[in-house]
């Protein structure tokens, strides 16, 4: 008997085109190896941005030959090249390269890392098993200069707490970002409709910072708890990671309120006009735990200018528990109760949004 046809079955799901946004400054003594750490991963991306900024050095051309090479060699990854004179500055850069990605899903890329073998893969699976999320962001180990590991990671540097990363790995990632941000761009790969709810990027927030508040509040943040890429450090980060010493934080117990205060007003005021901008697309208790977290820092910018008459107003917000869902806790109330008032800058905060 001869057989017939096989059965058809479904199309196999075809793997998302991801794009690179590596944005880069006079980058040439490290951004080849980032470069090359990228065009390794399995799978490769479809596509690098390169957006850069005003470099004189051969930051340009490293890249480009090392794409050059990996395509003769085989490889599919294009190059996308966006120079700025003048330079736009990060947020600046990465929004434009943002913008210019073809990719369903976009990594960030910082010109002095190096990304892990498997790296994308290991976010991308994220991305296959929950639909809903629009970002994932990972854990880093820190390197100095020459790429020896500091014996630091990224999450520990900046004292992220177990309830934190709790939130971040399962998917309440808003508790956590209304207190601080957590999520380091470098680290993380985001679905490209999230960027056109993100633009234009409010100038009171660094571009990662906002689209990992906004992931947070429309779909999801998940971390990926190891460590997948080598976050470098060697003085001359644009923002880099270093756990605070004794004399930082006493240095910030010894900080005028003003102009911080109102600037985290100007904030939380265009993280709430924007959610109430996407309407139906955001989370339904992500507006309201917005909408309380401005108010916290509205009463916190009003606090009496002499330390002693803070007193009864803190202790309500304790109370409340305001600062241990919309601050750091025991830091941000002891920051209150001694910090010098300064000089205030009055601003209407819903300009920023």
């Amino acid at each position: 008997m001869t057989p017939g046809p096989a059965a058809s079955g479904p199309p196999a799901p075809t793997s998302p085109r991801v794009s690179v946004a590596l944005c880069t400054h006079q980058g040439a003594a490290f951004v080849g190896e980032q470069v090359a750490s990228i065009l390794a991963q399995e799978p490769a991306p479809f596509e690098i941005v390169l957006g850069d900024d005003a470099s004189s050095d051969d930051t340009v051309a490293i890249v480009e030959r090392l794409v050059a090479e990996h395509r003769a060699g085989g490889g599919a990854t294009g190059l996308v090249v966006r120079r700025h004179r003048p330079a736009l500055g990060v947020t600046g850069n990465f929004a434009d390269a943002l913008a210019a990605a073809r990719g369903e899903l976009v990594a960030l890329s910082d010109q002095d890392d190096v990304w892990h073998p498997g790296r994308l893969a290991a976010l991308l699976a994220v991305f296959a098993a929950e639909p809903a999320v629009r970002l994932v962001h990972s854990d880093a180990r820190l390197v100095d200069a020459s790429g020896t590991p500091t014996g630091e990671t990224l999450l520990r540097s900046l004292e992220a707490t177990a309830g934190e990363r709790a939130s971040l790995e399962r998917g309440d990632g808003l508790a956590a970002l209304l207190r601080r941000n957590l999520v380091t761009g470098a680290t993380a790969v985001l679905r490209r409709d999230l960027v056109d709810d993100a633009t234009p990027f409010p100038a009171e927030w660094v571009h990662d910072e906002w689209l990992a508040a906004l992931a947070a509040a429309t779909g999801g943040v998940r971390l990926v708890p190891e460590p997948l890429i080598d976050y470098r450090q060697h003085g001359g980060n644009q923002i880099g990671a270093r756990r605070p010493t004794m004399a930082d934080r006493w240095a910030r117990l010894r900080e005028p309120r003003e102009p911080r205060a109102s600037t985290r007003v100007v904030r939380s005021a265009a993280l709430v006009a924007r959610l109430e901008r996407l309407g139906d697309a955001v989370r339904p208790d992500a507006l309201a735990r917005a909408r309380a977290r401005l108010a916290h820092e509205e009463r916190r910018r009003a606090l009496p200018r002499v330390p002693v008459a803070r007193i009864p107003r803190i202790a309500a917000a304790v109370l409340r528990g305001d600062y241990s869902r919309y601050s750091r806790g025991p830091i941000d109330v002891l920051r209150d109760l001694v910090q010098p008032a300064g000089e205030t800058q009055p601003r209407d905060p819903r300009l920023s949004a």
